[in-house]
């Protein structure tokens, strides 16, 4: 596949260089000319100098026979117009923009543009190791209407069977980790002590699953 990276940063050109090492053909595109020494030594793919979201630049990087299109850049407004311009003047589906303010990018997203908003995602995973015992939401969909989590199991369910972890309307057993090793959480799959779950809840069920967990099996209910 050919993919064009508008963005020669720190993650611009990471991506180009795995993206390559993946085999795929790749052009990137940045306004400096000085931001392509990123690159790895070697690196195969196409250069182009000028602003990202300028057709004539995206057709000099080979938009036209692209598959993807990834907006890098440290710019929200130019990853957002680049990423309208590839999936709206050119057609390309798979397309997405790296985002620093996440309450645009739940707009975008509902717009029908995949986004990564770095600045939340960086603040979850920094939370993550500062207070490992605190409660996390490990993905919200954009609408904030679904959302995933990862709890450890109290050994008060050790024995128990996965299907009573989860709250009817509230949440659902996605998958079991055991001894680093995941597994799906299927029906009739017994929780040991020391497994770590993860729940598929409602955007308003995790408190009613986190009491739930908290309870135990005779203190909670399905």
């Amino acid at each position: 596949m050919h993919v064009v990276v508008v963005g020669c940063g720190r993650v611009g050109s990471g991506l180009a260089a795995a993206l390559e090492d993946e085999g795929h053909s790749v052009a990137v595109v940045d306004r400096r000319p000085e931001a392509f020494t990123r690159l790895p030594e070697g690196f195969r793919g196409a250069t182009v100098v000028g602003v990202g979201f300028d057709r004539e630049r995206l057709q000099r990087a080979g938009i036209e026979r692209a598959g993807a299109v990834a907006a890098v850049t440290s710019g929200d407004n130019s990853n957002i117009v680049v990423a309208r311009v590839a999936r709206e003047a050119f057609g390309i589906e798979r397309v997405v923009a790296r985002i620093y303010d996440q309450r645009r990018a739940a707009i975008y997203e509902r717009l029908g543009i995949p986004t990564v908003a770095t600045v939340q995602w960086t603040i979850d995973r920094v939370l993550r190791r500062v207070l490992p015992e605190s409660p996390n939401v490990e993905w919200v969909d954009p609408s904030a209407s679904v959302c995933l989590v990862e709890r450890s199991v109290p050994e008060t369910w050790a024995g128990q069977p996965v299907e009573a972890l989860e709250v009817r309307g509230s949440a659902r057993i996605t998958a079991v980790t055991r001894l680093g090793k995941a597994m799906l959480g299927e029906s009739g799959l017994v929780l040991q002590d020391g497994d770590v779950v993860w729940a598929t809840c409602a955007g308003d069920g995790i408190d009613r699953f986190d009491e739930h967990l908290a309870s135990g099996p005779n203190g909670g209910g399905r």
